[in-house]
């Protein structure tokens, strides 16, 4: 393990390839490997993430109380289980319009109503938050679950956390580095001795309850950032790359830049898995689908657009986006599998998570959606998927 303050590799010359664009299949680069007898290629993976938005429908000005949008959650999480769905996500947000800012309280009550789905935040917000309590509480999850927890670290694109728990803004990437790799150390060693500046000094602790899962396991999520790339890949973790905007195709550099790093760091393929977390709706008819998501999405996009800067989100920009080179994946499971194979080709990713909810939808129609991706979209992908691998 490398000790906090240890620079990570010049990445200047990395960084710089990404000006080039994308390499046709670049995802299937040579990268170091172990014997093939331990590094059969895992099934492609299909999931859902939410955010648990706590919004009014854009339609009634209806708000749920936070306890009808808990039990909506469990019943998607639930249901997504019952489909065959591979992985349930939900996020951590301290401020109104969301209503889970402790996701590893929310996965554990999942656990309790599931039997076989990956139960994963999405993310934890690991800079504002204390590393020890987050691998306890993950753990704890890991044995309820017996053995289905995950835990989605990232920096936070919402700052509210910083101020709340007393961290400054201007350490927010030097919080997340030490933090993480605190987070990987505990991962790895029972008894602890740590030094850094962010948080107080461990000498000869144990940490526990110890997980199921040896390693537990660690996703970093990545919104576009190289420095945030090269950090992941150099740690050998699994990265979950956001595109929740413009043609998919302009971030294939990323995924190349990922897995260079980590084949010149001498990790493992298998332990270099990329996912793809997208927005999106599926529903029989295509124009059905984009009428019923489009108002609750256009809501929750225009709140935060107006806030960070982003120009107003119109009808025509919303359909575009749905388009061939478009981020949202919204229509009927044929296109929806449309779209992720021709991502596929791009990124080569091992895991697929779709975001239904980004604003507040009629629950049924939410559980509409999670029944077709786990029923109609996932066996698809993942038989076309496995026969390429398999070429």
């Amino acid at each position: 393990m490398r000790p906090y303050g240890a620079k990570l590799p010049a990445r200047a010359a990395r960084v710089a390839t990404m000006a080039s664009g994308p390499s046709p299949r670049a995802w299937e680069r040579t990268m170091t490997t172990e014997p093939a007898a331990t590094d059969q290629p895992k099934p492609f993976e299909v999931g859902v993430y939410s955010f648990v938005e706590l919004t009014p429908d854009p339609l009634t000005g209806r708000l749920l109380s936070p306890q009808e949008r808990l039990r909506d959650l469990l019943e998607e999480i639930e249901l997504a289980d019952q489909v065959g769905l591979d992985v349930f996500g939900v996020g951590e947000h301290h401020r109104p319009d969301y209503v889970v800012s402790a996701p590893a309280v929310v996965l554990a009550a999942a656990a309790a109503r599931t039997e076989n789905i990956r139960l994963t935040s999405a993310v934890s917000v690991l800079s504002s938050d204390d590393p020890v309590r987050v691998f306890q509480q993950f753990a704890t999850v890991d044995l309820v679950s017996d053995g289905r927890a995950e835990i989605m670290a990232g920096r936070g694109s919402f700052i509210e956390s910083f101020p709340l728990f007393g961290y400054d803004l201007r350490d927010y990437d030097a919080l997340f580095d030490e933090k993480l790799r605190l987070l990987l150390e505990i991962r790895e060693e029972e008894v602890v001795s740590w030094r850094g500046r962010h948080r107080p000094a461990i000498d000869r602790r144990g940490v526990y309850p110890r997980p199921v899962q040896d390693p537990l396991p660690v996703w970093v999520a990545v919104g576009g950032t190289p420095e945030s790339v090269v950090r992941a890949a150099e740690l050998g973790l699994p990265m979950a790359l956001a595109i929740i905007g413009g043609d998919p195709a302009q971030f294939v550099p990323f995924a190349d830049l990922y897995r260079q790093v980590a084949a010149d760091a001498g990790h493992a393929a298998r332990r270099t898995r990329l996912s793809l977390n997208m927005h999106g709706f599926i529903g029989e008819d295509s124009q059905r689908a984009a009428d019923d998501y489009f108002p609750a999405y256009a809501y929750m996009m225009g709140r935060l657009g107006r806030e960070r800067g982003w120009p107003p989100i119109t009808r025509q920009k919303f359909e575009a986006s749905r388009g061939p080179h478009g981020a949202n994946l919204v229509g009927t499971p044929d296109e929806v599998v449309e779209r992720v194979l021709r991502h596929h080709q791009l990124f080569g990713h091992d895991r697929f998570l779709l975001q239904i909810s980004v604003g507040s939808l009629p629950h049924a129609k939410v559980l509409k959606a999670i029944e077709l991706l786990g029923t109609e979209v996932a066996p698809v992908l993942r038989r076309e998927i496995g026969a390429g691998s398999a070429r």
